[in-house]
């Protein structure tokens, strides 16, 4: 599959990039569910951090709600 190609599958059909890849130093990471984002910061969240829900994941003082 050409990079082309691959491109045209990915607009015509957008549910397949609903599923970001994320790569940081720390590594790479099939970021879903989106809070599997903060394992690759490199410096922590700073802030606070809601899940697309609006669920919030991190307070704003950047410490993770368990």
């Amino acid at each position: 599959l050409s990079d082309d190609a691959l491109v045209d599958a990915m607009m015509a059909h957008p549910i397949l990039i609903s599923r970001p890849l994320v790569v940081s130093p720390l590594g790479v990471k099939l970021c879903r569910p989106s809070e599997a984002v903060l394992d690759l910061l490199p410096t922590g969240q700073l802030g606070a951090f809601a899940k697309e829900d609006g669920e919030q994941v991190v307070d704003a003082s950047g410490q993770r709600i368990a």
